[in-house]
């Protein structure tokens, strides 16, 4: 499966050439949240500035949407800060590294994260990170919510002494990215009754409430999580890094178009956690059309 994949999206940003300077190509990666937040920005663009957009969605993961934006076939895509800091930045996840103290103050680290991959992006990349759109949306490690309450789990330690028995499931990413499945079976301890079933994130959820797996990562914004009565264990040792949302733009693009960043600023802050939870349950549960459902968030905000 790995080889198709890589020469898909190789193929893929091949045929895109740098994209004109009149226009502004936002690109995303392949699962519903970042499809959403890629036209979220389209559309504020669209409505604030005269500047055309083009959209190219559906980039496969995290390496395929830094590449392009690298190479310039795309300007604006949305990220998550603590991607950005161990899967591109290949930076320790601070929130693990931290002391017994640092760790009980976990939330503490979402302004460090996010000052660290801004000033390594400018430097780096001559990349710049907008303003955190004020969710975060980090891992979760789903179990059934029947399992929960007849076990009383509450968090993944605790559901560790059960995992032997249990088959899990993850993306292709997580299981390759520094701050995926590796590290998380290291510091829980997690052993399972076979490898892990590689799948689509889109059948991770239905895999799990249909009892072809017992355990699964995905997010915690994710709509069909109170829909399908999954259970979102605590991540009580504080492997997972913040993952706060933020568009990543090419700082050559702001140069030339100097009315994207007062579009792009005003979207600072406007998504709370409940917000997207509730957008993607509109895409993925209720099949809504992407656009209506950002056009219509948008206006709900005075946007």
């Amino acid at each position: 499966m790995r080889i198709p994949l890589i020469l898909a999206a190789t193929l893929l940003l091949a045929s895109c050439g740098p994209p004109r300077q009149s226009r502004i190509v936002i690109g995303s990666k392949n699962f519903t949240e970042s499809l959403i937040l890629g036209e979220l920005i389209a559309q504020q663009i669209e409505n604030h500035t005269h500047l055309p957009v083009e959209r190219r969605f559906y980039l496969a993961g995290s390496y395929i949407c830094h590449q392009a934006i690298l190479g310039g076939r795309i300007d604006i895509y949305p990220e998550y800060t603590g991607t950005a800091l161990t899967a591109i930045l290949k930076e320790p996840n601070v929130a693990t590294a931290a002391s017994a103290v640092q760790r009980s103050e976990a939330s503490k680290s979402e302004d460090a994260v996010y000052k660290k991959v801004k000033e390594e992006y400018a430097g780096r990349f001559n990349l710049a990170v907008g303003p955190p759109l004020g969710f975060n949306d980090t891992f979760a490690i789903e179990i059934r919510g029947e399992t929960a309450r007849r076990l009383n789990l509450k968090t993944i330690s605790q559901s560790a002494q059960y995992t032997p028995q249990w088959r899990a499931g993850f993306g292709y990413e997580f299981m390759e990215r520094p701050d995926g499945y590796k590290g998380l079976a290291a510091t829980y301890g997690l052993r399972f009754a076979a490898p892990p079933r590689i799948m689509d994130l889109g059948l991770l959820t239905r895999a799990l409430k249909d009892k072809q797996l017992d355990l699964i990562a995905g997010n915690t914004t994710d709509g069909l999580i109170p829909a399908l009565d999954l259970y979102v264990l605590e991540d009580d040792r504080h492997y997972f890094p913040p993952y706060e949302a933020v568009p990543i733009i090419r700082a050559e693009a702001l140069q030339l178009h100097p009315e994207l960043k007062p579009a792009l600023d005003a979207l600072a802050n406007k998504i709370s956690d409940e917000d997207m939870r509730t957008l993607n349950y509109a895409v993925d549960a209720q099949h809504r059309d992407v656009k209506e459902v950002v056009r219509d968030f948008l206006k709900s905000k005075g946007l």
